[in-house]
């Protein structure tokens, strides 16, 4: 019995070493047939490898850090409340920040420097400006998307387009991760919806402030707000 199973198996073990061979002759000729086009693609493979390692450490590494020191003399008049300065012409041979969005498309700066001129522009009173750059504005991490939204808030209020306005401030509410600013935004949020009448809604952001952002600076003396709003 055991010579018969040993027979019977020989057969298999053949044709399994038949398939295989055919495989490697077939895998063999499909290269010798195409030798010029898998070279090509092995080129062109090479050509962007090498085109990505030299764009991100001769062009881009490099672009980034130069629009970075680029915009340091504009916050420096940012901080200085020199609004139209910084936007513009911030001294030294340094660009303003339409210079650093213009010349540095791309770039962490440039997407910063979009955020800087709408708050110049909301400064000095164009605030159709403002709501355009800050747009273009792309926020990171837990604090800026609160800083966006409230900034758009802010623009549309002084337009008076109190929907958007109130839409923009619940949204900068929505993102959560700072108690200072989300009760400064309910505190918004309380009074235009009182200012316009609608005296629950401004009820309500009271007292969401009173109950979860009590010892936040908008918390401190909301109980004279909720009393206005409750008679």
């Amino acid at each position: 019995m055991a010579r018969r199973r040993k027979k019977e198996s020989k057969p298999q073990v053949d044709e399994t070493l038949v398939d295989i061979a055919e495989v490697k002759d077939q895998a063999q000729s499909f290269i010798d047939q195409n030798q010029t086009t898998i070279f090509g693609v092995l080129v062109a493979l090479v050509v962007v490898i090498g085109g990505l390692f030299a764009y991100n450490n001769y062009y881009k590494g490099p672009r980034v850090q130069e629009s970075a020191n680029q915009m340091y003399q504009a916050q420096l008049q940012f901080e200085k409340d020199s609004f139209a300065i910084a936007l513009e012409n911030p001294g030294g041979g340094y660009g303003g920040f339409l210079d650093i969005i213009e010349n540095y498309s791309g770039t962490p700066a440039a997407n910063t420097a979009n955020y800087y001129a709408s708050v110049c522009y909301l400064n000095l009173g164009d605030y159709d400006k403002a709501i355009e750059y800050m747009n273009d504005f792309s926020p990171k991490g837990d604090l800026m998307p609160i800083m966006k939204y409230g900034v758009l808030g802010d623009a549309y209020s002084e337009k008076g387009e109190m929907d958007k306005a109130i839409s923009n401030y619940n949204k900068a509410i929505s993102q959560g991760g700072n108690d200072v600013l989300v009760a400064h935004y309910l505190k918004k949020v309380g009074l235009w919806n009182e200012k316009n009448g609608n005296m629950a809604a401004a009820q309500e952001a009271y007292q969401k402030i009173k109950k979860n952002y009590p010892n936040s600076p908008d918390g401190n003396g909301i109980e004279k707000f909720l009393a206005r709003v409750s008679k």
